[in-house]
């Protein structure tokens, strides 16, 4: 994928950044190669979405990114909104953990699934802890939506972003989703 380049912007939540480029040989649609939740401060989420992409500087959006920009603004102020349609740069994710961002971008606003029932999904009903490893290791966080994806029994599990299981449970209250239990 050629790199084009990242852009940080404001919503309810906090700063959150991305980074796109272009598919390669797919096409001239813009895929999407990151995805950073807030930080504690706007630069710490500059200053990791750069280290991620490889970019030093933030520019415009394109186009397609700016209009993406808008939809992660009305989503997180809670105005749902649907992502399963953006192009998802997935170099360097192996098979596993592709399949298992497949599965988790079928899960819809407001609902929520256990680690263990996506591993069913894949024919592995043994692999929740893989699975979670998966969503850890999630690079587009919110448009593959880990924080849909719970432990059994109604607990949170992990969360890899800063603010962990409160960020997480954050989001899924802007989304409706039935409250988890948190624990620390």
């Amino acid at each position: 994928m050629k790199q084009l380049g990242y852009s940080m912007f404001e919503t309810p939540l906090g700063v959150c950044g991305i980074a796109w480029g272009e598919p390669g040989d797919a096409g001239t649609r813009v895929a999407v190669a990151f995805f950073q939740l807030p930080e504690e401060t706007a630069a710490m989420t500059e200053a990791r979405i750069a280290r991620k992409c490889g970019v030093r500087t933030a520019s415009a959006p394109l186009p397609e990114i700016a209009e993406l920009i808008e939809r992660v603004r009305k989503h997180l102020g809670g105005e749902m909104q649907d992502f399963s349609d953006v192009t998802i740069d997935w170099d360097g994710v192996d098979a596993f953990s592709r399949q298992v961002y497949e599965v988790a971008r079928k899960i819809p606003a407001g609902h929520t699934t256990t680690y263990g029932e996506i591993a069913k999904e894949l024919g592995a009903p043994g692999a929740a802890r893989a699975v979670g490893q998966a969503m850890g290791s999630n690079p587009v966080p919110l448009l593959v939506p880990c924080h849909r994806v719970v432990a059994a029994g109604g607990k949170p599990g992990g969360f890899s972003a800063h603010g962990g299981r409160k960020t997480k449970a954050k989001m899924l209250a802007i989304e409706g989703a039935m409250p988890v239990q948190l624990e620390f």
